[in-house]
This record gives structure tokens, C-alpha cells and sequence, in this order.
């Protein structure tokens, strides 16, 4: 057997795996939205992911460490939303609209305060230096910009904004940090 057909299944359970993964924290997402964190189950999360709860035990030793993991997935797929923007104001649009819009932190903030407290101060948990790099990659490495885009951001997971104020605050956001 050579090395490459060695390789093979490992590569199909790897993408099962990723596959797997993406479906529970999106599982996990939905469920949130409709019950909270502290509400969640795993049996409710593996019904909606449709994966066993044994295929969750095997990615996440438990339910915190995949709602660590959902935090990190979250910031990654914001920031690959931000870099395929046209512009910078596009990428602050497509940000503020996405927090805002975003139906588990809705639920969070009327079902979890601790859990959205912990989730909005700016700490060094390797969540927020994930953040702190995507918004740098996004919009240049000016830490005030930075700052006060990820505050600007902040801000919205507690009181949401519309999408018409998402465009034009994002325009007068992106004219004042960027138009030099």
C-alpha cells in the first residue's frame, strides 16, 4: 500500500469530521437562538445537527469546551465575511449587520447576561486575540481603527441596530477612520 492510498481515508475522515463539526456548532447556534445557552442540551444539538450525540462527545469533551469552539468559529466566519467585502465600509456593514441580526445573540442577551457579560469584555482569551487579529487583517493594523470598530461592534450585540443604521454608520465610520 503506498503512502498516498494511506492517505486517502484519513483525508475522507478529516472532511467528515470538519463536516461534522460545522454541522454541530451550527446546531448549536440554531438552538441557542431558540432556547439560550443554558437551555441547550447536547440531545437537542445533536437533533438539530443531525449527528449522534456520540459524534459530538467525539469532537468536544463537553458541552463547554463546543461552546468555546462555536465563539471561535463565529469570529473566523465573521472575518472571512469582512475580507470578501469590496471595501472596508462593505466589510463594517457586513459586520454590524450580521451582530445585529444575529438571533443566538438575541436570545442571549434576554436569556444569559453572564454569558454575553463574558462575551463582550474585551479579555485576553484567545477568542478575543482572534478577534483583535481579524479585525487587524480586515481593516489595517491602526490599533485606535481597531479598537474602535471591535467597541463599535461590542455595542451591538446588546443593543442591535438596524440595517439601514448598520449602512450608514459603517459609511460615517468607514469616512472616519479610513479617508486620508
Amino acid at each position: 500500500m503506498s503512502a498516498q492510498s494511506a492517505a486517502a481515508p484519513y483525508a475522507r475522515q478529516t472532511a467528515t469530521s470538519n463536516k461534522s463539526r460545522i454541522a454541530i456548532l451550527n446546531g448549536a447556534k440554531a438552538v441557542i437562538a431558540d432556547v439560550g445557552s443554558y437551555q441547550s442540551n447536547i440531545a437537542d444539538i445533536a437533533l438539530r445537527a443531525q449527528v449522534s450525540k456520540a459524534t459530538i462527545y467525539n469532537q468536544f469533551a463537553d458541552k463547554a469546551e463546543m461552546m468555546e469552539c462555536l465563539v471561535e468559529y463565529e469570529v473566523s466566519r465573521l472575518t472571512q465575511l469582512a475580507l470578501s467585502a469590496g471595501s472596508r465600509q462593505e466589510g463594517l456593514y457586513l459586520l454590524s449587520k450580521e451582530i445585529s441580526q444575529d438571533l443566538a445573540l438575541r436570545k442571549l442577551v434576554e436569556t444569559d447576561p453572564l454569558e454575553i457579560s463574558k462575551l463582550v469584555t474585551i479579555t485576553t482569551h484567545p477568542n478575543w486575540v482572534l478577534a483583535h487579529q481579524g479585525i487587524a487583517k480586515v481593516f489595517g493594523h491602526d490599533r485606535t481603527a481597531c479598537g474602535v470598530i471591535l467597541r463599535w461592534l461590542i455595542g451591538q450585540i446588546a443593543s442591535p441596530i438596524t440595517q439601514e443604521e448598520s449602512f450608514l454608520q459603517s459609511k460615517a465610520l468607514a469616512a472616519s477612520l479610513f479617508s486620508q
